[in-house]
């Protein structure tokens, strides 16, 4: 890997907590990792299939009586460890660990930005084991109090440039940062004063549902979601049972990907989702899922219609004769005419009587004269 290619990537991640069995126990509950020995004492490597993914190391008696709580620290690639530092000195940041050499992996540093938050660099080791390996963590959040302060350390340091702004309403703005023309992660205010400024981590999972459950069934605590952020992913933020924080990210399915503008991708983009209601089905998806709806009765209803079908005679005669389907059937026709005859019977005596003069013709003669 060149220089340039090194400067200001995200290239390790490294949890420090204060009790590596219980650690190992969860994140082997919650993610598909394991551990190994790294070769060094007092460290130890994370390692998914026959990659590695990170360390592990118990937290530091200075760090720990400071009263920091456990957490993953992120380190950052640069071509000139001691540069960098020296740089990051001069900036306003601070040196918290001097820079030294790890045999045949590299050389490193920690420091702290103006604002307060920790983060390493590293320069890998010319050899191929000092290469930075594949990672699973997928973005990268810096809470501080001075988001553009911060901005600006960090880009003179390594590069980056900004990206695009999202209005969160009453939390502020959300930075986007980009890193070789990649969004690599975001910088927002942080609003609880008691949360001194702090790099959160994004994990890549398959499903955020079954690893927040795992969580919650390992001892852990989600803090936030699962929900959906712009752009289709899902995240959760999390807090392990020593109180190390971390986040897992669920990258957003090929279809929706596709559909959304590139500025819209990302884990990051989860503090506009925070304002409004459960998110809905894009258009896309409400497309595809109409697109799929059968055009013929599901198979039970089909079944169920096969049945009434081939019901026994006996069953039928007996669905004719119940009371729901007896209908009123039609009077018989003789029953008015009777009514008429009888009615007839009883007409005043005076129509009789005209009736029977009507054969003579006279009468009515005599009416027409008279008329």
């Amino acid at each position: 890997m060149s220089n340039a290619e090194i400067r200001g990537g995200f290239v390790w991640h490294e949890l420090m907590t204060t009790d590596l069995q219980a650690a190992i126990a969860f994140y082997s509950k919650v993610l598909p990792w394991k551990t190994q020995p790294s070769g060094m004492p007092d460290y130890t490597l994370w390692v998914s299939g026959k990659t590695m993914t990170g360390g592990l190391m118990a937290q530091p008696e200075a760090v720990r009586q400071a009263g920091a709580p456990p957490s993953w620290l992120v380190y950052i690639g640069t071509p000139d460890v001691d540069a960098t530092a020296a740089a990051a000195q001069r900036l306003g940041g601070r040196v918290l660990k001097a820079p030294g050499d790890i045999p045949n992996v590299g050389r490193f540093a920690v420091l702290a930005d103006p604002q307060g938050a920790a983060f390493a660099v590293f320069t890998p080791s010319p050899t191929p084991g000092g290469a930075a390996a594949p990672s699973e963590f997928s973005w990268h959040e810096l809470a501080t109090s001075d988001p553009q302060g911060a901005l600006a350390f960090y880009s003179e340091l390594f590069g980056w440039s900004r990206g695009p702004a999202h209005d969160m309403g009453p939390g502020g703005i959300y930075q986007l940062i980009a890193h070789g023309g990649a969004q690599v992660g975001g910088i927002y205010k942080v609003m609880d004063a008691s949360k001194p400024p702090h790099w959160l981590t994004y994990i890549q999972v398959g499903s955020v549902d079954r690893a927040a459950a795992a969580v919650k069934a390992a001892g852990g605590r989600v803090t936030q979601g699962p929900m959906e952020v712009p752009g289709g992913s899902r995240i959760a933020q999390i807090l392990d049972p020593q109180g190390g924080a971390f986040a897992v990210h669920e990258p957003a399915r090929q279809a929706a990907a596709a559909s959304a503008p590139a500025e819209e991708s990302g884990p990051g983009k989860r503090a506009p989702a925070r304002r409004g209601s459960a998110p809905r089905k894009r258009p896309a998806e409400r497309a595809s899922s109409a697109r799929k709806a059968p055009a013929r009765p599901a198979r039970p209803a089909r079944k169920a219609a096969a049945k009434a079908r081939k019901r026994p005679a006996a069953s039928r005669r007996a669905a004719r004769k119940s009371p729901a389907r007896q209908t009123p059937r039609k009077a018989p026709r003789k029953a008015p005419r009777k009514a008429a005859g009888k009615a007839a019977g009883k007409r005043p005596a005076a129509r009789k009587a005209a009736a029977g003069k009507k054969s003579t013709g006279r009468p009515a003669r005599k009416s027409a004269r008279r008329r």
